[in-house]
Parts: C-alpha cells; sequence; structure tokens
C-alpha cells in the first residue's frame, strides 16, 4: 500500500505525534509511506496532482526519533498522488494561525485526490465543515453541554447569568486549548474584556461548566464510530489539568492517567456514531467531561502514545490493518464506493 501522511509542514513534525507513529507503524508494516505538509502540492495543467514528499529509507525502524529524524532529513521527492492507495490529512488547524489558506489547501486537494480513487481521510468535505466548532452542534443535543454561539456581549452575559455565573468561554475556531476561559463570579468584573479578545477573530462559544471538569476529560478514540479496542484495551485515557488551568489538553500540559471506560460513555458513543460514520470520520478522538461530549477532533486526534504507555498495547496497527481493508475493497467495487462511504466502513 502506497500511504501519504499529510501535516502541517513536515519540518515541524515531531516524534511524540500520534501522526509520526502511524507513519513509522506503517513503514514497519511494509507500505510505502510519505510525509507532505500543506504547502507541498501541485495541480498539473492535464489535471494530474503531484506533492513534493518525504521519505524514511529504512526497512524498519524501533525509534520514533530516528524514523522522523530519517524523514526529515531525506530530499523531497515529487510523487503522483493519484498513484497513491490512501492518504490520511492529518494537520492542525490550530498549528497554521498564520497561514490561513492552508487548512482550506488541504481540503480542496483532499478532494482532488478522492476524486482520483484515493482514499482520503477523514473525508475531506466533512472536515472542511468541522473547521468550525459550530460543527459540534449537529451532534445529538442529549450528548452535548448548553452552549451560546454570539458576539453580542449583553446576550452572552445574560445566558452566563442563567448558568449560575459559571461558563466557559471559547473562539468558535481553533483547538489545543488556545483561548480558552472560565468565567466565575471572580472573572466577572473582566468578562467585556475575554469577550472583546475572543472575539476579535470571531465569534464566541459560551458553554456550561460541568463541575466534573475538574477531574479533566476523557480523551477516547473512535474509528470507524466506534471505539478503538485491541486486546480488550481501549484507546481511552483521562487528561488532568497539572495547574489550576482549566484546561486539561495535553498541549496545554495536561497529564495522561488510565480510565476506566464505562457503560455512560460507551453509550454516549453509541449516541454520536451514527452522524461520524455519515460524515466519513474515520479516526476521531472525543473528549468526554461525565456524559458529556466536550469535544470532537477529527482532524489530528492526539495521545496514541500515551494510550500505548498506559496499557502496554500498541493500537497503530490496528489503525493501519483497517486502512489496508478499506483499500481492498476498491479492486471489489471499483468506483461504486464513494470516498465518504469507503472512509467507515
Amino acid at each position: 500500500m502506497k500511504i501519504g501522511f499529510v501535516v502541517n509542514d513536515v519540518e515541524t513534525e515531531k516524534p511524540v505525534y500520534t501522526t509520526t507513529r502511524l507513519a513509522m507503524t506503517a513503514r514497519n508494516m511494509g507500505h510505502d509511506v510519505w510525509l507532505m505538509g500543506m504547502g507541498d502540492f501541485g495541480y498539473e495543467p492535464d489535471g494530474s496532482l503531484h506533492a513534493h514528499a518525504r521519505g524514511a529509507e529504512g526497512k524498519s525502524y524501533r525509534s520514533l526519533e530516528r524514523y522522523l529524524e530519517d524523514a526529515q532529513s531525506s530530499t523531497p521527492t515529487q510523487v503522483t498522488l493519484h498513484e497513491f492507495d490512501a492518504v490520511m490529512l492529518r494537520s492542525d488547524p490550530a498549528d497554521d494561525a498564520e497561514r490561513p489558506w492552508a487548512n482550506n489547501a488541504a481540503v480542496a486537494f483532499g478532494e482532488l485526490m478522492a476524486a482520483h480513487g484515493v482514499l482520503v481521510v477523514n473525508h475531506p468535505s466533512s472536515l472542511a465543515k468541522a473547521l468550525s466548532k459550530a460543527y459540534f452542534q449537529h451532534f445529538p443535543e442529549v450528548v452535548r453541554p448548553r452552549t451560546l454561539i454570539s458576539r453580542d456581549e449583553a446576550q452572552i452575559a445574560a445566558f452566563i447569568k442563567e448558568l449560575g455565573n459559571k461558563a466557559v468561554l471559547k473562539p468558535l475556531q481553533g483547538s489545543g486549548g488556545s483561548g480558552v476561559f472560565l468565567v466565575n463570579a471572580k472573572e466577572s468584573p473582566n468578562l467585556s474584556q475575554i469577550i472583546e479578545a475572543i472575539s476579535r477573530d470571531g465569534y464566541v462559544v459560551v458553554q456550561e461548566y460541568l463541575p466534573q471538569a475538574k477531574s479533566g476529560d476523557v480523551r477516547m478514540f473512535v474509528m470507524n464510530g466506534k471505539p478503538l479496542e485491541v486486546d480488550g484495551a481501549y484507546a481511552a485515557f483521562r487528561r488532568k489539568s497539572t495547574s489550576s488551568d482549566i484546561r486539561s489538553n495535553m498541549s496545554a500540559g495536561g497529564k495522561a492517567v488510565a480510565v476506566q471506560v464505562t457503560d455512560e460513555m460507551l453509550a454516549l458513543v453509541e449516541a454520536v456514531r451514527p452522524k461520524l460514520v455519515a460524515d466519513g470520520m474515520f479516526l476521531v478522538g472525543l473528549d468526554i467531561v461525565g456524559d458529556k461530549l466536550m469535544e470532537v477532533n477529527v482532524f489530528s486526534p492526539g495521545g496514541l502514545g500515551s494510550a500505548q504507555e498506559l496499557y502496554d498495547v500498541d493500537f497503530a496497527p490496528a489503525i493501519i490493518e483497517d486502512l489496508e481493508r478499506k483499500v481492498s475493497l476498491r479492486a471489489h467495487y471499483g468506483d461504486q464506493l464513494t470516498n465518504k462511504a469507503r472512509a467507515t466502513l
């Protein structure tokens, strides 16, 4: 299988990233693996697609550091994209705030690759909709905390009061815990400044504060709409803040600890499964607090390495094996199956 991983920029990738782990695993499983950044694509006058990509030359790797070092130090090679079997779009929109064109480029070229018959996951057209946190509001109301999206300061203040003067405010765009504020009685004198700071870049999301958030949130990997499970272990862990900061994101200093997956968590996954499958969301990370879904990370869910360390289970091969299975479907069905359908079959 010829497989590509699209990242923000190959030069800025790190060994601890889940993408690096997936790429090295695919390489060790004997696949032809290439890394490419969102600025590495090209569209030829004859309609063909190419990218300047990098690949590691070693046959097998035990070290993520060595694998990535070999890939980053390799000479970029022009590859023809319609010759790929599968491509994973794994860029993080939050890392490209200064390149507003980048995320649209990843989606656009992803759609072009899919039109050539390449399996592209997650489905690029659905990723385009998910660039806004408003995508989250399309999931069942029963699993979502109460939410307001507005730029009207009076409306925001009234909703916070309705919530008992405690709420979480964050920007409509972005991820990784950036620009997230907990507003309570202590912070209320600064509410105007907080709203102004967030609304500079667009709309403000005001979300019900869940007391269980003090214990952190649970990141659960979901593949094909079902919890990712290998050898009886779920790829899930609790992310706990290591300070008074309400953000438990790993990028914001959160710490991963083992978690017991509950029936409530599994019921929540079952509730969101139909939409994830319908949208062609192959691999996502659900962020869960109590019995509520706080966020759906569909772009580059991270933490697979943390799950492996906590449970001594390597989850990455199961993901690559499932891509192999999906690629094989094309041999039987040709173009009868759309990219969106094949992504979560």
